[in-house]
């Protein structure tokens, strides 16, 4: 993935960094009290979701009509990171964070990964955070932190 552009800094009060910023991660708990639906209106009331695209849209996209009305507490754990994965990648914001973003899915899991780097996060810085080269093969920039270790010996 190819980003061009011109990159802003000001400075950004600690308190405002969320609106810059998305983060999804395997760990990060959803309201699992909440229906899909709900959750999605929730988020997009914190971070307004990218130009044109709406909460029905993206649980279009993410292949779970079924489950709109659905509590997230009795989704998968891979539906539950295809409803991580979303909040972070819709978002509008410059700045993506990814960690481990396949843990839980499937081949299908992986492709939507796939499809929602490849047509969301193009003009936006995106960092993903793994081990896992499939999770990453397609960065132009890879930062191998064993490459930072220091040796204690």
């Amino acid at each position: 993935m190819v980003s061009e552009g011109t990159v802003l800094y000001e400075n950004i009060k600690s308190e405002n960094i969320f609106k810059h910023v998305s983060i999804a991660a395997p760990y990060l708990q959803l309201v699992e009290e909440m229906t899909l639906y709900e959750f999605l209106n929730f988020h997009s009331g914190l971070k307004n979701w990218l130009p044109a695209v709406t909460t029905t849209q993206i649980i279009s996209i993410l292949e779970l009509e079924k489950a709109t009305h659905k509590q997230i507490r009795y989704f998968s754990s891979g539906m539950k990171q295809r409803v991580n994965l979303a909040q972070a990648i819709f978002s509008n914001v410059p700045v993506v964070l990814l960690d481990e973003p396949t843990t839980n899915f499937d081949e299908e899991g992986i492709s939507l990964y796939r499809s929602l780097v490849n047509n969301f996060c193009k003009s936006r810085l995106l960092i993903v955070s793994s081990n896992d080269k499939q999770e990453y093969n397609f960065c132009d920039e890879v930062l191998d932190m064993k490459s930072y270790k220091v040796d204690l010996n």
